[in-house]
Formats: C-alpha cells, structure tokens, sequence
C-alpha cells in the first residue's frame, strides 16, 4: 500500500464533507511518533487534535483496555450498568472546579456533551435562549453548529440554524476585542433582543480552540458569572478541548476564581477512545427526567477503563507541570524566532495549548498564506501541524504531554527552520 493509491479510494468511497489536513495514512504510532503506510516516520503535534494528550498507546491504557476487553464491552449502561462507569463520575465530580455537589453523565463525543448541556440547562431553567461567542467551537452537530461562532465550513450549506442562538464578540487584544466590547454586546442584546429572563445558559471555552487558542480573560469570566447569578442563567464551560492537563491544570477554569455550574468535556478523557462527559452542580443535572440523558454508547466499558488509566497517568506522571514545562519552551522557542519573522504577531496560550498567529509583516492584516505554507513545509520535513483560528492564520500546537524530550527537541528545529524556509521563500 502507499499513500496515494489509498486516497485514491478514499476520494471515490469517503464523502467530500469529511475534510483532511494531510495525505498521510497511519499504519502505527507510538507516544508522540507516528509511521504511515509506507514506512515513514512523523512528529505528532496534532495528537488527534489534543485527544492523545497522554500520548498514544500509552502502555497504562492499553493494558486497562485490554483489561476490560477480557471482561465485556457493551452491555449499555441504561441496560445492565457496571461500578467503573460510576466510580469514574466519582472521580470527575472530584476533579471538576466548583465547591459544590456535582453529577455527571457520560456520552460519545464533545458535540454530545454540549447538546446535552444545553439539555440539561433548559430543563433546569423552563428558559430556550443560549448565548455563545463569535469564533467558538461547540461540535457539528445541528445545536453545536448554531452555538459554534465560525460560518465556514462548519455552517455553510446547512440551511437554518437551531433557534434561539445569538453570539456576541469574543475578546481579544489582538483584533482590538475588549471584555468591555463583549459585555457590552451581551447588555445591548438584553436592550434590543433577549429578554435575560428567556436565557438558559451562557456557554464559552476557557480557551477558544478552532477560533485560534485565545485564552479567555479573567475579567469576562468574573463577568459571566456575575451575569448568570444576576438573572438565574447557567454557566457552561465548554472543556472539550481544554481538559485534561492540556492547559497545565486538570481543567483549564481552575485558573479562573470563579466556577462554571456545567462543564463538557471529551477528547483527551480517554485516551484515544471516544468518551465524553457533562458534569455540572448535582441540582441542575438532576432537572432532566430520567430516560431524558444518556445513549447506547455513552459511557462504553472501554473508554470508561481507558479513562480511569488516563487520569491516573496524569496524576503519576504530573501531566500538568510537564505542560507547563513544554509550552514554556516552546514560547521561548517562538520568541527566538519571532525577532527575525515579523509575520509572528503574537504566541499565546496557557500551559502546552499554544498557539502562533500570523500577520503581513507589517502588521496590517491576517496572513494565512503564511501560516499554511508554514503547516505544509513543516509536513515535507516529517512533522504535523495544524491551523485554526478564524481567519486561519494561526498555527496551534498540541503534541502529546509526555513527549520525549529529544523528540520535542527535533520537532522545535523543525519547526523553526519551516518557518525560517517560508519566509526566505516569501521574501
């Protein structure tokens, strides 16, 4: 087999919908190295987009799946349930920001943790309305697209949008956003459209993923949670990509001194295994009748044991110090290059979520053309990337947690001479 002949297949068998960063196909891979079908070797900075963030085939969750497999894999938990799915709850109630009683139910994906979010806090308030940020990710399903603040692709061709949605502007310096602008939004939608009494929740990421890895202000936060408190509304935190040691703590709101009454969470929770899960104030998760949560694969026995082994690998081998540790040296990294590539216009991002955005070099405009010229050299020098944000020039870096450090090492040379190779092309 070889790349090309299997895109080949995949061009005349997979739907056009389904979009792809490279032409590499996956044979193999190990902590933060994968080989393709034809034998070559790649740096991982991807990690499935911060779903491996303990690397892959971490030994301690493949040996608790493979556990599991010799002793069942789906029974559904609604039908028959088993003690590790609620010993996991346990464990998230613990883990989750928030001085108070927590509840969690399990689903399959993040966009089903927010769907059921939003579920969850419409039951708790009689309340429709939801009000989300411009630049959010929140899932491609129907709600998930109407709350995800970014038309293309995620919109385009999809007809109308989930009702009772309004966005309002995510802060960031960069693009002269202020927390003053976005609250100013929220209060101007409170004049004009909404009543505060119709809202049921305010959901936002702690760190905009797909929207290009801004980290949220504390003073919005603080804000939000006034806000809610003020008219009876529900706080999500979308953790989705967030959780998990990725931001240097457990979940990233623990950097905040407020808590969310809700949080979605999935990708890094199981370790490579589909797994997602809400878990929020025990009060307003139990508003939803019973039969109204849930699902035939939420929660599955497999990604339960893999999720237990990931937390204890996080705890083991203190995940969220090594984090802090890697994206340290990468800013310092991206600094060092930045003082002869004045397209850098800015390096962000707490803990190993770290992101590095683009512009002309004079600093008038977006310049994706760089970022993805960026992306793409550094895939010809065996290393994988990926963009976001919604102008698309930010390059996002999301190695596995536990990489060696001779790999980072070799991937941060890499990295550095893509860049420098982009702009002696450009110059």
């Amino acid at each position: 087999m070889n790349n090309a002949d299997i895109a080949i297949r995949r061009d005349n068998t997979i739907a056009r919908g389904v979009g792809m960063m490279t032409q590499i196909y996956a044979d193999r891979a190990e902590n933060a190295e994968i080989w393709d079908v034809e034998g070559n070797r790649y740096i991982d900075f991807a990690a499935g987009i911060a779903v491996v963030n303990t690397g892959h085939r971490h030994p301690k969750v493949i040996a608790a799946v493979h556990e599991q497999l010799g002793r069942f894999t789906h029974t559904c938990h609604q039908v028959v349930p088993y003690e590790n799915y609620i010993r996991l709850g346990e464990r998230l109630n613990e883990a989750v920001p928030g001085d108070f009683d927590k509840k969690t139910v399990f689903v399959t994906t993040g966009a089903e943790a927010v769907e059921n979010a939003i579920k969850v806090a419409r039951a708790a308030t009689g309340r429709q309305a939801v009000i989300a940020f411009g630049g959010g990710f929140h899932g491609r399903t129907f709600m998930g697209m109407a709350l995800t603040g970014k038309v293309q692709p995620y919109k385009a061709g999809f007809g109308t949008m989930m009702p009772d949605v309004y966005h309002v502007p995510f802060p960031v310096d960069l693009h002269d956003v202020s927390t003053t602008d976005a609250m100013t939004a929220i209060n101007g939608l409170f004049k004009s459209d909404l009543d505060p009494a119709r809202v049921a929740a305010i959901i936002f990421e702690p760190v905009q993923g797909e929207g290009g890895f801004y980290p949220a202000p504390a003073e919005l936060v603080q804000n939000i949670r006034a806000l809610c408190d003020q008219h009876g509304i529900v706080m999500i935190a979308d953790e989705v990509q967030t959780g998990f040691a990725r931001t240097g703590s457990m979940f990233a709101m623990s950097r905040y001194d407020v808590a969310a009454d809700l949080t979605t969470m999935a990708k890094g929770l199981a370790g490579g295994l589909p797994l997602a899960a809400v878990t929020g104030k025990a009060e307003i998760m139990d508003a939803a009748n019973p039969g109204g949560l849930g699902g035939t694969y939420g929660g599955n026995p497999l990604g339960v044991a893999a999720a237990h082994a990931v937390l204890d690998v996080i705890e083991e081998e203190d995940l969220c110090a090594r984090a802090n540790e890697l994206g340290s040296r990468l800013k310092q990294r991206l600094q060092a290059i930045r003082a002869d590539v004045p397209e850098i216009a800015d390096i962000r991002g707490p803990g190993f979520m770290i992101a590095c955005e683009f512009n002309t070099a004079d600093g008038s405009a977006p310049n994706a053309d760089f970022a993805n010229a960026v992306r793409a050299e550094a895939l010809t020098r065996n290393l994988i990337l990926l963009t976001c944000g919604t102008y698309g020039n930010v390059v996002r870096f999301l190695a596995p947690i536990t990489v060696q450090d001779a790999i980072f090492a070799e991937a941060l040379d890499i990295l550095e001479a893509s860049i420098n190779a982009v702009k002696g092309a450009k110059a």
